[in-house]
């Protein structure tokens, strides 16, 4: 920036940003201080609602490089050749923590990715497990009541969570990942990144293709104990946060390796659990990963309030060649997140230099609205006119998805192992015998804090459905712990 006066905010230079004007040397400060009075007035304005979830985040932007030729499954043209490189914007976060909380602790990740591609924005907003705690977006708020603050207590409480989960089910996976090593990353850049939704590709000659996305880092998966985590969080809380932005400081541009699981479109009625259950795994031996990019970060945000806090990232925002599945919970989340923008940074959100398109130009009718730039000047704002304004495609992003039977609240189709315990008695059975101590340890420490007994006992029955050893190794400790 360049050297100059310091000015007001409309640029009158400031003759003493030292003292307030005062009636006389001693008196009261003036109503006409224009300056004391507009710094306290934008002081008073210069936080925005932060967000419910994933309040607590860092970001970075980056590229990423196209590694495999996947034009025969979509015609997305920043995947449209090896070696096409496109801008991107990647923020990490916690889920359930405040804008003030620590980044070392147990909670998923947030793995939010925005394309400036050359058709306009692609977010890929999802985590860093594969899975999530519900099915149906439906559910998500009173999950996220159950991780929040207790509006009695003012504190999060045992009881609430564990009620939720033993009665829930279908969280048995996730928690299962949750407590396991998994679930405290030492940092944001040793750890995974999963679209976790089921997504359409279509490539140009309209054939349908379900994808699942997962990247890979580079740098290795490594975890923080709980206790490890435990004396970070009081150390250093910002140390997620601080570790990725030295890191790219440094020149160690972290990165990782994309992969895709791709399903033909006719598989999925016929395949053995619903594919588009968000609690649920495509196991690899089925749809093996198949590398597609490359994503490296490489660049610091400047401001961490104007285009970290103020960054939005929307699952509906697809492009040509990408769009959504029948998944329930990312039907919800299409809404619910421009939604969330619109309330939280204002209906020009898109607007701001993190968000709007950066490869092409947004081209709309929307005019006004708080922080309306005026960047369309005269030009017209309806749809048609024969003014020169711009015009329909007659080419949707995606393919149409056949639907049939009468509306009404369903549960999503039975397939044939559809079950709420299979994947998270098979992530248990994977894990060597000190994995399985410590997933043991950190669920019991957690559920031994509830105040019931059924509770507890509800708890530790999915964990036995899922697996005997499991359930009666948990049963056992929590017993030990509870006296």
């Amino acid at each position: 920036m360049t050297q100059g006066p310091l000015t007001t905010e409309a640029g009158a230079p400031v003759a003493d940003n030292q003292n307030s004007e005062t009636a006389g040397a001693g008196g009261p400060v003036l109503v006409q201080d224009q300056l004391l009075l507009e710094k306290l007035a934008h002081f008073n304005r210069e936080r925005i609602p932060e967000r419910v979830v994933h309040a607590r985040g860092a970001a970075a932007y980056g590229t990423f490089t196209v590694t495999a030729d996947v034009t025969r499954y979509t015609r997305a043209k920043f995947l449209s050749e090896v070696g096409k490189q496109t801008e991107t914007f990647l923020r990490f976060s916690t889920v359930a923590g405040n804008l003030g909380s620590a980044d070392a602790v147990r909670d998923p990740r947030g793995f939010a990715l925005k394309f400036y591609t050359e058709e306009g924005n692609y977010d890929l907003v999802g985590n860093n497990t594969p899975v999530f705690f519900v099915k149906d977006a439906v559910k998500f708020p009173d999950f996220i009541h159950t991780q929040k603050r207790d509006p009695y207590t003012g504190s999060q409480e045992a009881d609430n969570v564990w009620d939720f989960w033993g009665l829930s089910p279908e969280s048995t996976h996730q928690v299962t990942w949750l407590f396991g090593d998994r679930g405290i990353p030492a940092s944001y850049r040793h750890m995974n990144g999963y679209g976790s939704h089921t997504y359409q590709w279509n490539n140009a000659d309209g054939e349908v293709f379900w994808v699942k996305y997962h990247f890979k880092t580079d740098q290795g998966i490594k975890n923080l104990t709980t206790d490890d985590a435990n004396r970070l969080s009081g150390v250093d809380p910002d140390s997620h946060q601080r570790d990725l932005r030295e890191a790219i400081e440094r020149g160690e541009f972290p990165s990782w390796t994309v992969q895709v699981q791709i399903m033909p479109a006719a598989d999925a009625a016929t395949y053995r659990f619903n594919p588009f259950d968000l609690t649920k795994v495509w196991p690899h031996e089925d749809y093996p990963p198949i590398e597609i990019g490359k994503l490296e970060l490489n660049r610091n945000p400047q401001n961490i309030f104007a285009e970290v806090e103020q960054s939005i990232f929307s699952p509906a925002h697809f492009v040509p060649g990408i769009g959504p599945s029948p998944d329930k919970m990312l039907q919800g989340r299409l809404f619910a997140y421009g939604d969330a923008h619109r309330y939280r940074v204002g209906v020009n959100a898109d607007h701001l230099p993190v968000n709007r398109p950066h490869a092409t130009e947004a081209r709309t009718n929307s005019r006004d609205g708080f922080l309306y730039d005026g960047r369309h000047a005269g030009t017209k704002n309806y749809e048609p006119n024969s003014f020169g304004g711009p015009v329909q495609t007659d080419r949707p992003l995606w393919q149409p998805v056949p639907v049939s039977g009468v509306t009404g609240d369903h549960e999503a189709p039975r397939h044939a192992e559809d079950d709420d315990f299979v994947q998270a008695g098979n992530l248990y059975r994977l894990m060597a015998e000190d994995e399985k101590e410590r997933l043991v340890g950190n669920l019991a420490q957690f559920i031994s804090k509830v105040s019931r007994d059924d509770i507890a006992e509800r708890a530790v029955n999915n964990f036995r459905q899922a697996d005997g050893d499991f359930g009666k190794r948990l049963e056992a400790a929590v017993q030990a712990l509870r006296g």
